[in-house]
């Protein structure tokens, strides 16, 4: 399955290692997924890191190198306006050029939308479920 990460499963992973972010990362490593992701994305999970939980540019550095060597990195060629948080279209993009599967989110407003262009969209704990 492909799929796309929230960068909030991202920054959880990497502020709460042995949670359910951090398993749902291992998924992907254990080859069950494809983990689709985008520079906008990649660019949002590194600020974050950076401003909200004082990383420094060593460590930024090895998050960036592991994610571009874990995902497939896509070039959205179009802009979404579907929610009212930019970043959140950033996920919906990446997912629809990458022909995604699924969207795992702890995102209310993008969980709402439960499907995009036939694209599901789950919870973090959803999509945990699905490996047992």
């Amino acid at each position: 399955m492909r799929v796309v990460f929230d960068s909030n499963i991202y920054i959880s992973a990497f502020t709460l290692p042995g949670r359910q972010a951090d398993k749902a990362l291992c998924r992907i490593l254990d080859g069950f997924d494809s983990l689709l992701i985008s520079k906008p994305i990649l660019d949002e999970v590194l600020s974050t890191l950076a401003n909200k939980f004082s990383r420094d540019r060593e460590a930024l550095s090895q998050v960036a190198v592991t994610l571009v060597e874990l995902a497939e990195v896509v070039r959205p060629e179009r802009t979404l306006k579907v929610l009212a948080d930019d970043p959140d279209n950033r996920i919906l993009e990446c997912a629809e050029k990458g022909g995604a599967d699924c969207i795992v989110t702890g995102d209310k407003a993008i969980l709402n939308l439960e499907q995009y262009r036939g694209i599901r969209i789950v919870s973090l704990r959803e999509y945990l479920s699905w490996n047992e």
